[in-house]
């Protein structure tokens, strides 16, 4: 039985129902009912979907200015975002006759003109994952570009600045047995320069001057020289350039 007149109680909450998930457990919220009449007021809970809801207590009485608190029990189910819901919650009361009466017959024997009802619908929500919002705010905020090195573009590491003076340091030495070398070929030429004005000033007796210096000696002195001079700037350039590279 429905009513058309006005609801004499307080409801709180006063329209919605809002269960917050997940819904795997029971899920039990509350609702206050208050009488602020000068008269004694019973009352009735119902829904929709009795099967999913445990109400306690679901009726009761209500002495004037008089408030009561009730647990609606949401047993667990599987939520679907997707499901329109139409779980519904309905309040009935109305005022006690006069006199000592059995509150099962007073609802037995009411009239639709006594009946006072409210409708409240229920809303399932999903909490948001824990500090999602506050993280991604968090990262936004600290997020600062970053310098990337040259090196980077070309996917080689990059070179810290104690790699880098190495780096120099090496480039420095090889620079110096360069230099070392060109003065070894410098001297070496000069040397062959001097024994062949040797040989040109003791012409007369060239087998003497030549089995005496023996010049091929000279060239074959030197090929090993310029072999080990070279062997050594490779194999030291190949350490430096190895150390960085790996």
């Amino acid at each position: 039985m429905a009513s058309k007149n006005e609801q004499v109680l307080i409801i709180e909450p006063e329209a919605e129902l809002k269960f917050i998930g997940p819904f795997t457990t029971s899920n039990t919220i509350k609702m206050t009912l208050t009488n602020p009449s000068k008269k004694t007021v019973v009352f009735k809970i119902k829904t929709t979907a009795p099967k999913k809801y445990c109400v306690r207590p679901n009726s009761g009485l209500l002495l004037p200015s008089a408030s009561v608190e009730l647990g609606i029990c949401l047993q667990p189910f599987y939520y679907d975002p997707a499901e329109k819901n139409k779980h519904k919650f309905m309040v009935q009361s109305m005022f006690v006759p006069d006199g000592q009466v059995n509150l099962e017959q007073v609802w037995k024997e009411c009239t639709p003109e006594q009946l006072m009802d409210s409708k409240l619908r229920c809303v399932f929500e999903l909490p948001e994952p824990a500090n999602a919002t506050e993280e991604s705010e968090t990262r936004f905020n600290t997020f600062t570009p970053t310098k990337v090195p040259a090196l980077a573009a070309s996917n080689e590491p990059a070179v810290t600045q104690n790699e880098e003076g190495e780096l120099q340091e090496a480039e420095h030495e090889i620079q110096r047995l360069e230099n070392h070398s060109l003065k070894l070929v410098t001297e070496n030429l000069r040397l062959k320069e001097m024994l062949l004005k040797c040989t040109c000033n003791n012409a007369p007796d060239a087998k003497k001057a030549s089995s005496k210096y023996a010049p091929p000696a000279v060239e074959e002195t030197e090929i090993p020289m310029m072999r080990f001079i070279f062997s050594l700037l490779i194999v030291i350039f190949g350490i430096v350039i190895g150390k960085y590279v790996l």
